[in-house]
């Protein structure tokens, strides 16, 4: 998606300068941007606690499951989506105006059914939380009871529910790892069209120059959010760069076909009954375009769709990713190294229809079995416990969107410990227009 990543560090290089805010852990940098307190660079980094220590101090009834609590959920959010459906359909029809789009009831079309579909997918990605929940084993203490509900959630949102499931799984148990990571992984400079000397040669590195700065960041955002989760899906952007078995990549790491090199023997049945389940639902989704028509169609399901998969695409994006949090190579690594690179921030009433999936990542990377509905007190545990290595970013969430856009571009290897850089501090090409009058003034 987009540039696949920014641009890391060498092991020798250091991290973004920073001062201290006495109030908080938070650290800021010198243009006022949070920046992550852990430099494992630095000569004083302090020693990380085992996967063991964080647990311990956690209230270990959090960790209890229960099938009520979370059907319950099911329920409000499934309640909250038929409501909201019966209450567009009070207020607009799914067919154009007789004026025209153009005109005043035109206009007043169009912006009904976009809120519509803004707050449908919105809620929806409730929906698709808990279906996410169901693959890890945290919705109810029967994972069979799990897969039956997330199968049907995820599948109903054209998500391959089993294949999901399992490079999901593989996303935590490798996260921020340059060689074995699943989803978002870093590209390097070279892989973006750069030298080994930092010219810009092609792809992403020439696009960058042609569009400029912000124009960049807004074709981030738009692969991202619009494109990227069914590009990841076909193997076609942020996928991991090794087989199931360990051999470098080299074929489509798609989520559909049994055969993909993304998943062991073992699995392939589970993946062709996914595959047949999201095959299912868009057979369905023809078969009501042919009865009703096209444009129904795209109004009441395709426009939600595209939010939520917005909204997911933009959590993962988020809670990996910022200049000043590290990414690791195999030689680096670790299980805690990786789950520590993983960023809290603030959603606000989102954090509702969400369940609290971007505001308490960090605690779920570190015990992914834990039941959302208890990750509250459970972040506050671990917040306490781990102190300067607990990653919160106060940035109004819109913010750091465009800041990572506009900074997280690429790594400089695969190898030690990277951060991501910028193509904005790239020089421009000799034959870019801006350096050619550089040179005739000099």
């Amino acid at each position: 998606m987009g540039s696949g990543a920014g641009s890391g560090g060498r092991a020798s290089s250091s991290a973004p300068a920073i001062v201290p805010v006495v109030a908080s852990h938070h650290k800021v940098n010198a243009e006022g941007y949070w920046v992550s307190s852990y430099n494992p660079l630095s000569a004083d980094a302090p020693k990380l606690p085992t996967k063991a220590e964080v647990k311990a101090s956690i209230p270990q009834h959090l960790f209890e499951r229960s099938y009520l609590h979370s059907m319950l959920y099911v329920l409000r959010d499934t309640v909250l989506a038929g409501g909201w459906v019966y209450a567009t359909s009070l207020c607009v029809s799914p067919h154009i105006p007789t004026e025209g789009l153009l005109s005043l009831q035109g206009l007043l079309w169009f912006t009904i059914w976009n809120v519509y579909a803004f707050w449908m997918g919105t809620i929806l990605t409730g929906h698709w939380v808990l279906a996410h929940e169901c693959g890890h084993g945290a919705f109810s203490p029967s994972q069979n009871f799990n897969d039956f509900w997330g199968y049907i959630m995820h599948t109903a949102l054209l998500v391959p529910y089993h294949a999901w499931q399992f490079t999901h799984a593989k996303h935590h148990r490798r996260t921020n790892n340059l060689v074995d990571g699943e989803s978002h992984v870093p590209s390097t400079g070279i892989e973006n069209g750069l030298t080994e000397h930092g010219e810009r040669e092609s792809f992403y590195a020439v696009l960058h120059e042609a569009m400029g700065d912000g124009a960049f960041a807004v074709f981030q955002i738009w692969t991202h959010l619009v494109i990227g989760w069914p590009l990841y899906l076909m193997g076609m952007a942020s996928t991991g760069r090794l087989n199931y078995d360990g051999t470098p990549a080299e074929d489509f790491l798609d989520h559909y076909r049994p055969g993909s090199k993304m998943f062991p023997p073992k699995v392939q049945n589970k993946i062709m009954i996914s595959t047949i389940g999201v095959v299912f639902m868009h057979l369905l989704l023809l078969h009501l375009a042919i009865e009703h028509g096209p444009l129904p169609v795209l109004l009441w399901y395709v426009g939600p769709y595209m939010w939520t998969n917005a909204w997911l695409v933009l959590y993962t994006w988020l809670q990996h990713s910022d200049p000043s949090v590290p990414q690791y190579g195999e030689d680096e690594w670790t299980f805690v190294k990786g789950a520590l690179t993983t960023i809290d921030r603030n959603y606000g009433i989102f954090d509702f229809f969400h369940h609290k999936i971007g505001s308490t990542h960090v605690l779920h990377h570190f015990f992914h079995e834990m039941p959302f509905y208890n990750a509250d007190e459970a972040t506050a545990a671990i917040k306490e416990f781990l102190g300067p290595l607990y990653n919160y970013d106060p940035t109004p969430w819109y913010q750091s969107m465009w800041r990572i856009a506009m900074t997280c571009h690429y790594v400089e290897d695969t190898k030690g410990v990277q951060y991501y850089k910028s193509f904005n501090d790239v020089p421009l090409s000799k034959d870019h227009p801006l350096t050619k009058n550089k040179a005739k003034k000099a």
